[in-house]
């Protein structure tokens, strides 16, 4: 994957969960190939850190708290953010969370449904509010970090892979309504790594009970993998291949690092 230097630049990228892991991964690189980058966040701090340190590493970056299930709340940060950036072109939806753990009919079917409003409400809120202006410019990207769980069924994980599942078919739709507008939308699994999220869930109770499985991978990872950063780096550099554009042969497809992009982008070039 090429990660030209300032490939980006005049671009104005929103990043939300950007406070630590992979949002903040991808802020970083996006930063760095020259976009001005909305560092989005429910808690200030974390947010504030990531966008303190891309400005001071020459480049241009807000932090602007929003939780991405409220409405107003995302109505407002977009506002916020082209008052302060410009028209935003790259839309990074990356906010989630794991939990609850357990089978239906033993999660609690509310907390059940909040998580499954901050991977599916929260992406749409956003893209929503943002994708009228990309159609009128003609041009933006859209990615969603979705998961490999959202591939495949996962017991006691339903509110997670289900809320994922959701997301990489919400993307089609997007991608399908809007490709003839120059707004080309992608969904991803950003890699395998043990980050803040993954270290919460090995220490939830509902976890330890209900996916046992899952936390002997996790604890595997950290014995063999304890550095996550270049996994994280590479998700970075993954978006910003796809906010670039030189991806679009790809669009409205779920896209694994994993997975032989080059080979892929050939034969779908070929093919148009």
């Amino acid at each position: 994957m090429t990660n030209t230097k300032k490939q980006l630049a005049g671009d104005v990228a929103i990043v939300t969960g950007a406070g630590s892991g992979f949002g903040r991964a991808i802020a970083l690189a996006l930063a760095g190939a020259g976009a001005a980058v909305a560092v989005m966040g429910r808690r200030a701090a974390p947010i504030e850190a990531v966008a303190k340190e891309i400005n001071e590493t020459g480049g241009r970056a807000i932090a602007v708290t929003c939780d991405v299930v409220q409405r107003a709340q995302v109505e407002a940060a977009v506002r916020t953010t082209e008052q302060q950036l410009g028209a935003v072109s790259i839309l990074v939806n990356n906010a989630g969370l794991a939990s609850p753990y357990g089978p239906i009919g033993f999660a609690d079917p509310d907390v059940w449904w909040s998580a499954h409003a901050v991977h599916v409400r929260g992406p749409l809120l956003f893209m929503s509010a943002l994708i009228p202006g990309m159609r009128e410019r003609g041009r933006g990207r859209i990615i969603n970090v979705a998961s490999r769980g959202g591939t495949r069924i996962e017991p006691h994980l339903s509110a997670y892979a289900v809320g994922k599942a959701t997301e990489i078919r919400l993307t089609e739709h997007v991608d399908a309504e809007n490709r003839e507008y120059g707004v080309r939308a992608f969904a991803i699994q950003p890699g395998d790594a043990v980050t803040d999220l993954a270290h919460s869930t090995l220490s939830d109770p509902d976890a330890q009970r209900w996916v046992p499985g899952m936390l002997k991978v996790l604890e595997e990872w950290l014995a063999n993998a304890p550095d996550p950063q270049p996994v994280l780096n590479r998700c970075g550099e993954f978006c910003v291949d796809l906010a670039s554009g030189r991806l679009d042969a790809l669009a409205g497809r779920y896209l694994d690092p994993e997975f032989d992009i080059e080979a892929m982008l050939a034969e779908a070039q070929q093919e148009n």
